[in-house]
């Protein structure tokens, strides 16, 4: 979400802290994958094309490259990477500490937090009931 406004430097950098965040309990789920994809897909062919998928052993200098950013580039940042961690419905203790990590580095309140996770679970439920509707057989 928002991610097409972000710089290409900024979306690859996004791409090296998503990747993190769906290593940090271990392999990608299907799950994980998918919002992978999704996510892929919103940054380009263009930035697809040169991102190695591979996860950089440089975390820091990456939250660094963050560090520095306007809050709004932040804020797009810290959404995508909490909708990583809602997209299968399972609580992860490891993803909930990465995420608090760059929360605090961030400086995003924990008002803003709560704000950003209720954006997310409302996308879902939108996503859900606009799946329900299409696959209902009545409605036509």
């Amino acid at each position: 979400m928002l991610l097409s406004t972000l710089s290409r430097k900024e979306k690859l950098k996004f791409l090296d802290l998503a990747l993190h965040m769906v290593l940090v309990d271990g392999a990608p789920s299907s799950q994980e994958q998918r919002i992978l994809n999704m996510m892929l897909a919103e940054v380009g062919e263009n930035i697809i094309d040169e991102y190695e998928f591979v996860k950089s052993d440089a975390l820091e200098d990456t939250i660094q490259f963050f560090d520095v950013l306007d809050e709004t580039t932040q804020r797009i940042v810290y959404l995508n990477l909490i909708r990583i961690s809602l997209f299968e419905n399972v609580y992860n203790t490891a993803e909930h500490e990465f995420l608090e990590t760059i929360r605090m580095r961030f400086h995003i309140k924990d008002d803003m937090k709560h704000e950003l996770i209720q954006y997310v679970y409302q996308e879902k439920d939108l996503r859900e009931n606009i799946q329900k509707l299409i696959k209902h057989p009545w409605k036509k």
